[in-house]
């Protein structure tokens, strides 16, 4: 099954709610990956930016789901925590590129390859 993520930036969760069935496009300007578990992918990145475990952030309870009409077999929209939002909004482009570097790791330590580019 393939997977496809678009990642947006919506100005509340009414808005990214708006856009679950249509996807963000035409309406905000996205990003279009796939073929990853973009939830644990979400909290992978907020552990690896702020040196806290993967048990620890998902405790966080998030990511926080904004709309799941299908159960996960439809349309997800996800909203980050306001702690890796504030991670990506302010890190230079060294930190996006070794938080990348650590994510990609650790991801084929589970038998996943991804493009290093991509991942920044």
């Amino acid at each position: 099954m393939s997977i496809v993520i678009k990642f947006f930036v919506a100005p509340d969760a009414e808005a990214a709610a708006a856009v679950a069935e249509g996807g963000p496009d035409g309406v905000f300007e996205s990003l279009t990956f796939g073929n990853f578990d973009v939830e644990e992918a979400l909290i992978e990145w907020e552990g690896i930016f702020t040196g806290r475990s993967f048990e620890e952030v998902l405790d966080d309870d998030v990511p926080e789901t904004v709309v799941d009409p299908d159960d996960g077999e439809g349309p997800l929209v996800l909203a980050v925590s306001g702690t890796l939002r504030d991670a990506l909004c302010t890190a230079v482009e060294h930190r996006l590129a070794e938080v990348s570097r650590l994510w990609v790791a650790e991801r084929a330590a589970d038998g996943e390859v991804f493009d290093p580019e991509i991942a920044v």
